[in-house]
């Protein structure tokens, strides 16, 4: 390598450069108004990307308003179940004997509660004795042998109600299942 001629040093230089300057021919310049229509269909893309952004916003902020709306009074609602809870014992316990004006009384205060308790979104777990037990939609208290075969892993008795406010579940209902 040392004993090369300057000529031959030069002639290798040359062939490196040529195929760069080759390179370089080929690109073509790429005109002004192609430049701004890329420009602006960049500008364009960021602009719809943007928009969509925006709207994916605003629906996911209108949601969670409503959602907050339909709940905003759970803690309220949760807090009176017990006083529900009392009015259903009541009306139990006053049903062993005679209707007096009393018992009339404590019907309508309770019916009257618990329709404004609807009227915010409230409604009854509808569950049977007999139902099958579901651990996601249940909660079990206790277990007792079954009175009979066909009761067995199935809901005894229950014994408080569950609530669901709006489609969210309050208050689990509480039940008895058959062993």
């Amino acid at each position: 390598m040392f004993n090369m001629s300057k000529n031959e040093i030069t002639k290798k230089t040359k062939v490196k450069k040529e195929p760069m300057a080759t390179k370089s021919k080929t690109k073509k310049p790429v005109s002004t108004e192609k430049k701004i229509k890329v420009e602006l269909a960049e500008e364009k893309d960021k602009f719809l990307r943007l928009f969509a952004e925006f709207e994916n916003y605003k629906r996911r902020t209108l949601k969670e308003r409503i959602e907050l709306f339909s709940t905003a009074n759970q803690d309220v609602i949760k807090s009176l179940l017990p006083v529900l809870d009392d009015f259903d014992r009541a009306l139990l316990e006053m049903s062993k004997y005679d209707e007096t004006e009393l018992s009339k009384g404590v019907k309508l205060i309770k019916n009257k509660f618990q329709s404004t308790l609807e009227q915010k979104g409230l409604s009854v777990i509808s569950i049977d004795k007999g139902d099958v037990f579901n651990a996601d939609d249940h909660e079990a208290v206790t277990q007792i042998p079954a009175p009979n075969e066909d009761l067995k892993g199935k809901i005894i008795d229950v014994i408080e109600k569950g609530y669901k406010l709006g489609e969210k579940v309050i208050r689990f209902p509480k039940v008895v299942i058959g062993q």
